[in-house]
Parts: structure tokens; sequence; C-alpha cells
């Protein structure tokens, strides 16, 4: 493959030894270049992937002077290989373990009762939450917000009585033989990135850069002192805030260069990617590939249709179904079934565990918080599609998802979809453009709100999915919202 310009300066830069970052768009080949600087020198290196599968694809890809591990990986063969039996250990649920770490009774916070299972649930939560980030010890902001404590005073209440019992679960896991808590692989990792590890190595490349974890940052950046370090990734498609990642690159003090030509799509998509890049206000802009004729306009039979939520894929499942396709769903359909079971539970007068329901008593409740509590607006979907369908009908239409191998249409959030392609591909009505701002321009119509930069992301990894032809569908207003100019 002959080196584009831009990825000729990427080499130069890299054989001069500096620390650097490649900004690279949809489609820009980002791993392919990774693999040809590596290719420029005989340096040993390791390749950090995002989880295993791609590590085992860099492995066939990249010389045999670079280790393709994922952090994981690493820290197994550093200190998790000591914890064997504890990660071999029986699932046990939440609340035997809240019991043996002394949670016992329920507890009011506000007007909502908190059950001994919802506290325990939560404390294992705020341990998770920890080993996500670059954090020594467990605090309040680890403590996971609950629907329905929405409330900054509410919160601090509940972080108040659940850190002490975090603490004691963190202390639990540190024994490798025997303990309360059922250890898991994020909890190894943790644990080796707490001894500030050296790895052994002339150059770092770290893939998918805009999605580090904190945790996975620090151990990356700690070993700058004795190996060149090189991220690459999309500051963009950083749609993972929610769950703690980090786009690590922006700020990064090395080299900064960009791989702007995608070799996924011409220039028309391009164009409408440029689009959103701009109201993500991204460092880069695209340019398509003239060899490759994409096109915008209706796609009658989509290969991938792609959604803003689990409750729109849901929704998508659905009337697929109906319409006879063969529907796979991007992730399985455990998520839309724990939804849907949870919403059962709540119309048959019992409580959920589900992390999103678990405080309301009654689906009456849900329902009355969907609709008046702005805090609730993004539930108002689900408790749309329950009243409409029934949860029994939902059930169904999951139980009939055919794998992907062997569907003829896939449906996806925009989230899964990252580092996914097809051919055709449809954006579902659920991406809802700003809501009205309250002021109006000078013919007396409504002004929409601004864009915010979070869906401007979100938008532009769903609209870059496509080789071939997009429908705009869902996010079609943009054509009309004031900021929507190219």
């Amino acid at each position: 493959m002959n080196m584009t310009d831009e990825q000729k300066a990427a080499a130069e830069a890299f054989r001069a030894g500096d620390h650097l970052v490649l900004q690279a768009g949809a489609g820009a080949g980002k791993t392919t270049t990774l693999d040809m600087l590596a290719r420029t020198t005989q340096r040993r290196g390791r390749y950090f992937a995002y989880n295993r599968t791609i590590a085992q694809d860099a492995r066939s890809r990249f010389p045999s002077t670079v280790i393709c591990k994922t952090a994981h990986a690493l820290a197994y063969a550093a200190v998790g290989h000591r914890y064997t039996r504890r990660l071999n250990a029986p699932r046990r649920p939440a609340w035997q373990t809240g019991q043996a770490l002394g949670i016992t009774k329920a507890i009011r916070i506000g007007e909502r009762s908190l059950s001994q299972r919802t506290l325990s649930n939560a404390t294992l939560r705020t341990v998770a939450r920890f080993c996500h980030t670059a954090d020594e010890a467990i605090t309040r902001h680890h403590v996971p917000h609950l629907r329905g404590l929405d409330d900054c005073a509410l919160h601090t209440q509940l972080a108040d009585h659940i850190v002490p019992f975090a603490r004691k679960a963190w202390a639990d896991l540190q024994h490798p033989d025997d303990g309360a808590v059922r250890f898991d692989h994020d909890h190894y990792l943790k644990i080796w990135a707490l001894t500030n590890p050296k790895i052994d190595a002339d150059f770092l490349l770290l893939d998918e850069a805009q999605d580090t974890n904190p945790v996975v940052e620090q151990i990356f950046l700690t070993q700058r002192s004795h190996a060149q370090l090189v991220m690459v990734g999309d500051s963009a498609q950083a749609i993972y805030h929610w769950r703690g990642a980090k786009d690590v690159m922006t700020g990064f003090d090395g080299t900064h260069l960009t791989l702007s030509q995608s070799f996924r799509f011409g220039p028309h998509l391009a164009h409408e990617a440029n689009r959103w890049l701009r109201l993500a206000d991204a460092p880069i802009r695209l340019t398509g590939t003239t060899s490759v004729p994409t096109e915008l306009g209706p796609v009658i039979r989509p290969d991938a249709v792609l959604c803003r939520t689990n409750v729109g894929a849901m929704a998508q499942v659905m009337d697929l179904l109906t319409a006879g396709h063969r529907v796979g769903l991007v992730g399985g359909g455990d998520s839309l079934r724990a939804l849907a079971l949870a919403a059962r539970d709540l119309k048959e007068g019992r409580r959920t565990t589900h992390p999103e329901l678990v405080l309301f008593p009654s689906w009456g409740e849900l329902q009355d918080y969907a609709t008046h509590d702005p805090a609730g607006r993004d539930l108002q979907p689900l408790v749309d599609l329950v009243d409409t369908h029934g949860t029994d009908a939902i059930l169904s239409a999951v139980a009939q998802l055919a794998p992907e191998q062997q569907a003829t249409v896939t449906v996806s959030t925009a989230h899964k979809a990252k580092g996914r392609e097809w051919a055709h591909v449809k954006i579902a009505d659920d991406f809802s453009p700003p809501r009205d701002s309250g002021q109006h321009d000078d013919t007396g119509r409504a002004v929409p709100a601004p864009i915010d930069d979070s869906e401007a992301r979100l938008a532009y990894v769903a609209v870059t999915r496509t080789r071939q032809r997009l429908d705009l569908g869902g996010l079609s207003w943009i054509h009309s919202h004031p900021q929507g100019a190219p």
C-alpha cells in the first residue's frame, strides 16, 4: 500500500522519536498506519488493543517486533494470575455480597426507600467505577447517581452511606485466595495500575485513544520517561464519557498530526461528515476517496439501521420483524430483554433491580417521572413502547433475533456501531432534533436550541458507518437547523 502524504509525515515524526498523536478520521486507516510505523524500525514495540478480538487481529498484521495485547492481558501476566482462584469463583447475588460486607437493612433518603439489595448493587457499582479511574482511593464521586435521587444533596447522603462499604469491598479484593466480593478482570487491572508498572518496550502504540479510560491512560502515560508514545484515534468519536472514558489526545504533549483521507466512503459522505465535525468543534475535517461513489438518499433495504437508544433499537427490531425480516442486533438482545423484564416487574407491582429503574416502586411512578421530571425525559420512549405493545410482545421480539451473519438487516445503537461499517445504512427516527430555545426569529418561527457537541459526535459516528449509500432519516433535521450549514 502506498503511503499518503499524511502517513509519510507520521512516519517521519515516528523515526525522529517524537511522542506522537494522530487524529484519524472515520475510515482513515489508523491501524494500518500504526502497522506502517512499526515496520519502519527494528525497535521493540507494544500495541495496546481495545479488546481481545482487536488484539488477535493486530497480531496477524503487525511485525513480530511488536507485541499486541490488551491492557488486561498485561495486567494478568503481572499480577492477575495470583487471583485465578477468585476469578473462577461462582457468581453470587449482589445482596449476598452486600450482606457479607455488613449491608443488612434498608435506608430512606428523601422520598425514596433504598432496599438492602439496591444498596448492595450501588456498592459494587462504586467499586467498578473506581477501577476505571486513575484515583488512588474510593471517594464520593465514584458512587453512581440513581434515578430519583438526582438532587446533589440527596446523592451526597447516598455517597456517605455507600463509601465505607465500597472501601471495605476493595480491601476484600486484595486477598488472592478468598473473599466475599466476586473478583473480575477490572480488579486486577486496577491493582496493577496502582503499582506504577514499567512496560519493557521502546515504543507504545495506543489505538482508539479517544475512548481510553483513565486507568489505562495512567498506565500508558507513565511510560513516557523510557518509551516513545504514539496514540491514534478520533476525538470526534469520543462518545463514551458517560462510561468513564476520556479523550487523552487533545491535551497530549507531543507532535500532533492528522489522517484525514477516508478510504471507506466518497466525497459526498465526507461533506456530510464534516457538517457534524464542525458542530462537534473537532480538530479534523475529512476528504473522501473519489473512487468510492458513496451516495445520500432513501434506502429501501438497508443492511443496517442505526438508533440513538436501546429503546429505539427495540422499536426498530419489532417493526422489522413485523415486516418479515430476519433481524440481528449488535451486541445481542440481553440489554433489551433486561429492560423489558424490569418494565414487567414494575407493571406487575414488583420492584426491579435494573440499575436504571431500581428506585421506582411501580410502573405508575415511572410513568409520572418520565412525563413530568426533566431528568426522566429519556425514559419516555420506553414508557410509550411498553404501554403500546406490552412487555410480552417485546420479549417475544427479542427471542426472535437472529445471529448477525444470518440476518438480512442489522439493528444497532450508534454507540455499538463504532468501528463497524455496512454498504447501505439507514438512520432511525429516534435521533431527535434539539428542543425549541424559547426564542423566535424575525418571521416569528421558533428557534431551536443549539446542537449539543456530544450529540454531534454521536451523529458523526452514525453517518460515517456506510460505504455505498446513507439514508439520513432521523438526522435529516440538520438541513433545516440554523447551525446545519456545512
